[in-house]
């Protein structure tokens, strides 16, 4: 068959079945968001796979021009538009199940006719089992969940994971990067912890407080002003080019990266933030947007973040200089408490935020920092990161600062009197 024929067929047969059904019925708002994602996740996630199977033997291309990394790019966004875009057009009508067996016998069916394109090897069905468990199940999973508007918090952690994929670890891999010395490598790695902190604690902070995520049509239903927010209006925007500034020092093709971030930023999405959040949030949005810049942080936290409490046991002797430490730095919205006087009795040092939020422990001590300034912050921030979060935690209870024996505070007991 002609080669040109087999990459035609397989690009446009999948996209314009898909073009005519969005015609026929046109999504919804979240119904976009799933496209959007699940079609993105798919791109992303077959082509590491693809790479994986020229290098592992299971398939091949023979491709002359519209490769990356030796795969036809034809190839790889027709069958994107199958499993992230047929798929999830499925999805309005059958469960998962259902449209996972029949984007599979297709798959099966059409990839040994991509001859001489594709040339199978003898595993080829190891290949496909790792595309189906790494693209087409998250990517549908990711889909189902958005449209539903369900499980925001594995949503949001797939969602990051496409981020970082998409705008970290391909452009990086299609670089100059992985090419430099070992202690270059290090450097920068220990570098991008700080953006790495920042993007992590904004896209957590539009989860727990927002009830959203970063993406525009799956966005927060409340305004978000705390964490990161309360220092920069576009904490994530801002973590990218930093990130890509740390990658332009080992391929000056990042520059460009920074330039298209920062186009992007203060261009169609500052337009796009300002409308919408003016007429959903009208007075708050407007304080908010003329106490905190886009770009550049401010030292210390919005005055106008909802405000908290830190409660922190007064007679015991490892904890009153810590309460102390805090009320010396004049926190912003935070007020430091006895335990003694907590109203429900705690056991560690807790946070607690007018919005319903609470941590406690270390994380405690982390949150509060996010009251002090930003130098605090960022510490706070790095040490609300999964792994330094739980290794701090164990430190401080080896060192002495675990929880209490008895709860600290709480209701009165009546005990009955002795004759």
């Amino acid at each position: 068959m002609d080669p040109a024929l087999v990459r035609g067929v397989a690009l446009f047969g999948p996209v314009l079945l898909l073009a005519v059904l969005l015609r026929h019925r046109p999504p919804g708002r979240s119904e976009t968001a799933a496209l959007i994602l699940a079609i993105t996740w798919n791109t992303a996630a077959l082509a590491g796979v693809n790479a994986l199977a020229v290098r592992a033997g299971w398939w091949t291309f023979h491709a002359e021009g519209g490769t990356a990394d030796g795969v036809p790019v034809d190839l790889l966004l027709g069958w994107a538009a199958l499993w992230g875009g047929l798929a999830v057009v499925a999805l309005r009508r059958l469960p998962v199940p259902l449209v996972v067996g029949p984007a599979v016998w297709i798959d099966l069916a059409v990839m040994p006719l991509g001859e001489p394109v594709v040339l199978l090897g003898d595993s080829w069905l190891l290949g496909e089992t790792v595309a189906v468990l790494a693209a087409l199940v998250p990517g549908l999973l990711l889909a189902r969940w958005t449209a539903t508007g369900r499980h925001l918090l594995p949503r949001v952690a797939l969602q990051a994971v496409l981020a970082v994929s998409v705008m970290i670890v391909l452009p990086v891999a299609w670089s100059r990067v992985p090419d430099r010395p070992g202690w270059a490598l290090g450097l920068a790695a220990q570098l991008l912890l700080v953006p790495g902190a920042l993007v992590t604690a904004a896209v957590w902070e539009f989860a727990r407080t927002g009830r959203g995520t970063p993406l525009p049509y799956d966005p927060p239903v409340r305004l978000v002003t705390t964490g990161p927010y309360a220092y920069v209006r576009n904490p994530m925007q801002t973590s990218m080019a930093a990130a890509y500034l740390v990658l332009a020092a080992l391929d000056v093709r990042f520059l460009l990266a920074v330039a298209v971030a920062v186009a992007y930023g203060a261009g169609l999405a500052a337009w796009h933030e300002d409308e919408q959040l003016r007429g959903r949030y009208g007075g708050a949005w407007t304080a908010y947007r003329s106490a905190v810049r886009p770009w550049l942080p401010r030292l210390r936290p919005f005055p106008g973040t909802p405000p908290a409490v830190i409660w922190i046991a007064g007679g015991c002797d490892r904890c009153s200089p810590v309460a102390d430490w805090i009320r010396r730095r004049r926190p912003v919205a935070l007020t430091v408490r006895a335990a003694e006087d907590h109203p429900e009795g705690v056991r560690r040092m807790t946070y607690e935020r007018a919005d319903g939020f609470r941590a406690r422990g270390v994380a405690a001590w982390a949150h509060a920092a996010g009251h002090l300034h930003l130098g605090w912050a960022l510490l706070g921030w790095t040490l609300n990161l999964p792994g330094p979060a739980h290794f701090a935690q164990l430190c401080a209870d080896a060192f002495g600062a675990g929880p209490s024996a008895r709860p600290v505070g709480g209701p009165p007991v009546d005990r009955p009197s002795r004759a």
